[in-house]
């Protein structure tokens, strides 16, 4: 079933409260909305297409300014608003890891319009997967991913909160795509699946506005570190 604002905030509601009470709870969601009606004005919709190289380079729609205000606003009640990932960053963050990307599967947590997903395409991973909440952009990122044929991508349209992690050596990228609360899950679930079925982890977080959830994983230990991005393996 599709998302609906209504249900998407009574979620971020109860798992934010749970974390930081009631008061918290109103002012970190409220903030949030806030920035949304800043974001809908059409000054700052302007200054969205400032990402928009990426595309003419690549003839796709990975840009967060044709992203429209119900979809944007979904985004930034589940407290992950659309913005796609700088090109020269991520292929920094790839470089870093210093190990076999065929073995591994790249898998993006709230992959958006599925530019990341394309970026990875240009390395040799085992498959790829993106995982989204919001149909609006998922439907896009198909698209997008359709017009490469790279077979090796595959898309879910769903919370990346229930994603069951494949079997293999994964690589999970996060580009801040979830609060605390529910990162705490989504790690908690990756921890679980690893005990289950033992193999190599390696976690990108740009942006880590909740690193603490990481290194206080218990099994993940943080092997490198920027001020945009960090690097965890088990």
């Amino acid at each position: 079933m599709e998302p609906t604002a209504w249900s998407v905030l009574r979620q971020r509601w109860s798992e934010t409260r749970s974390r930081k009470g009631i008061a918290g709870a109103l002012g970190e969601i409220g903030a949030d909305i806030w920035e949304f009606l800043r974001e809908s004005t059409p000054e700052r919709k302007r200054r969205r297409y400032g990402d928009v190289e990426y595309d003419w380079d690549h003839h796709t729609d990975t840009t967060s300014a044709t992203v429209s205000h119900h979809g944007r606003l979904l985004a930034a009640i589940s407290g992950a608003p659309y913005q796609p990932t700088e090109p020269a960053i991520f292929r920094e963050m790839i470089e870093s890891l210093q190990i076999d990307l065929a073995e591994f599967t790249f898998i993006d947590l709230g992959s958006g319009k599925g530019r990341t997903l394309l970026m990875a395409a240009e390395f040799p991973f085992r498959r790829i997967v993106g995982v989204e909440l919001v149909r609006e952009l998922h439907e896009v990122a198909r698209k997008n991913v359709a017009a490469g044929r790279d077979t090796r991508i595959d898309l879910v349209c769903g919370d990346a909160r229930d994603y069951e992690f494949p079997p293999g050596p994964i690589l999970l990228y996060l580009f801040n795509p979830l609060p605390s609360k529910a990162l705490e899950g989504v790690i908690g679930r990756l921890r679980r699946s690893v005990e289950s079925s033992s193999r190599p982890v390696r976690v990108i977080y740009q942006n880590p506005l909740s690193e603490r959830v990481l290194a206080d994983s218990g099994f993940l230990r943080k092997v490198h570190g920027t001020e945009q991005f960090c690097v965890y393996s088990n």
